[in-house]
């Protein structure tokens, strides 16, 4: 495993223990060149996905981007982590799951979204703002809107 702070490609596990649902093994590590000390997940991949995207092009399905743009919708909102890769992981297993190896992306955005709303409103407002592409104020009033009216 390659150090994130100086790329070494030597580390040292230190601790592993499964996650708290059993579906990873989270790996303590230290570089012994740099110092730094980090965690690594390891994963059961069940298939190869693909995610079609809006204008039509193939990309593959990378969990770490599912992961960050998860994480700048949550950024600054107090969310425990494990909770977190409990929702990466849900949703990943939903989608590697489906039967389907090619994934339209506003499948995932669903999902996301789904799963965003009931951890935190803040982060379902965040994420929807990029993901519905809001280009102004009336936008986000619009969207509270049917959110307001959705919860009663």
């Amino acid at each position: 495993m390659k150090c994130p702070f100086c790329n070494n490609t030597e580390t040292q596990v230190k601790d592993s223990r499964p996650t708290e649902d059993g579906s990873a093994i989270r790996r303590r590590r230290l570089c012994p060149a740099c110092g730094s000390r980090f965690t690594s997940f390891e994963r059961v991949q069940l298939r190869d996905l693909t995610v079609i995207k809006k204008d039509g092009k193939r990309a593959v399905f990378n969990r770490d981007k599912l992961a960050n743009s998860i994480l700048t919708a949550l950024r600054k909102r107090k969310v425990d982590t494990e909770r977190v890769e409990k929702l990466i992981s849900g949703i990943v297993r939903r989608l590697e799951s489906s039967g389907e190896v090619d994934i339209p992306s506003h499948m995932i955005g669903q999902l996301v979204m789904e799963s965003l709303s009931e951890i935190d409103q803040v982060a379902y407002v965040r994420f929807a703002s990029v993901y519905k592409n809001f280009r102004e104020v009336q936008d986000f009033e619009n969207f509270l809107g049917e959110l307001k009216d959705h919860k009663k």
